[in-house]
């Protein structure tokens, strides 16, 4: 391995705590994953506090493991790169502390990598190279975002959440459905059983051809639809005097109602994702269509963009499904770039809750 550039990379930006060796930028060594998922499920979302300590009890055995899985010294490491960006705090910055430590220890350099853009970058490993231009879709809890790629490196936005990310809302309505948690794969399963057409939800475009998304409507229709109100969130707005008790709670409904509205809640954000980056991707004059994130891992979503990329006469770019989930083999395959380009920092590296601009 020594003709090799390894790159260790540590990623802690939420619930995840990982660690990963990748070879050249794309070649995965070792992925490791301590996930927190049943720490965060009896609150249907995660703690920020208590994620980061679980990430201080995690860090350094996620670490070990992943160097051994590789079967890679510290001399055989050509850097050490870090998630910096966007994600919670104080998760953040456990990443942060041990990725300096080893930095400083080793006397390898520093690489700080965007979170997000290291999602756009996941199709690559284990896998041929990205063409580009590239229209990119980064979908997950605390993501959704659209971007012109014109190379690893050289990402610009295209468009936003204004409010919940499709991720979110995913949890959120798997939560009103009792469907437990995370709610991405428990809609999914859900939905297999249901009739996608049965229930009519809003899809929410904004005006124009906007690049931004809003599913913040959606999830009210959801629980306006399990509550039976009449008419939806309009009528119930418009609707005098005091608040009355919900007519109907979720145990109301048989388990094909439930299969149903996942399935037809799961077809309004499919739909909207994909509008949004077939617009993306007439803009870009993309030659590749890529997806990221863990909502990449809707199956309603993959199908959605391999015909999508079919009619435009794109490639479609799909992450294997264990580099949808937060994982730190693309924050090690995007840092190589970052290295071939000079793009190195110092143990004053900060950590930042969003992205910089």
């Amino acid at each position: 391995m020594t003709d090799q550039a390894l790159i260790l990379g540590i990623e802690s930006s939420c619930d995840e705590t990982a660690a990963a060796v990748v070879a050249d930028g794309w070649r995965v060594l070792s992925n490791v994953v301590a996930s927190q998922i049943d720490l965060h499920a009896r609150f249907g979302g995660v703690v920020p506090e208590l994620a980061s300590r679980a990430h201080i009890e995690a860090i350094d055995t996620v670490i070990a493991r992943a160097l051994r899985q590789a079967g890679a010294v510290p001399e055989q490491i050509a850097a050490v790169a870090v998630t910096n960006e966007p994600g919670l705090i104080g998760s953040l910055l456990v990443g942060l502390m041990a990725a300096k430590t080893l930095s400083w220890a080793w006397g390898r350099p520093l690489v700080g990598v965007n979170h997000v853009y290291a999602h756009a970058y996941s199709p690559r490993l284990n896998a041929a190279p990205i063409e580009y231009p590239a229209a990119a879709l980064v979908a997950s809890g605390g993501h959704t975002a659209l971007y012109r790629c014109r190379s690893p490196l050289e990402l610009e936005l295209l468009g936003g959440t204004i409010d919940d990310a499709a991720g979110e809302a995913f949890d959120k309505v798997a939560s009103i459905l009792r469907l437990g948690y995370p709610g991405g794969p428990a809609i999914d399963r859900a939905a297999r059983a249901g009739n996608p057409a049965a229930v009519r939800l809003p899809r929410t475009l904004l005006r124009g051809q906007s690049l931004d998304f809003s599913f913040s409507g959606l999830k009210t229709a959801v629980l306006y639809h399990v509550r039976g109100v009449p008419g939806g969130v309009r009528q119930r707005r418009q609707a005098a005097g005091p608040a009355r008790p919900p007519s109907r709670t979720i145990e109301d409904f048989s388990p094909q109602e439930v299969a149903d509205l996942a399935a037809s809640f799961q077809a309004a954000v499919v739909d909207v994702l994909r509008i949004k980056l077939r617009r993306a991707a007439r803009e870009v004059k993309a030659r590749t269509l890529i997806l990221g994130g863990g909502v990449a891992a809707n199956s309603a979503l993959r199908q959605a963009a391999a015909e999508l990329a079919g009619r435009l006469g794109c490639t479609l770019r799909l992450p294997e499904m264990a580099f949808c989930v937060d994982n730190a083999a693309m924050v090690a395959g995007l840092a190589w770039h970052h290295l071939q380009a000079g793009r190195v920092n110092g143990l004053d590296l900060e950590a930042h809750a969003t992205v910089r601009r």
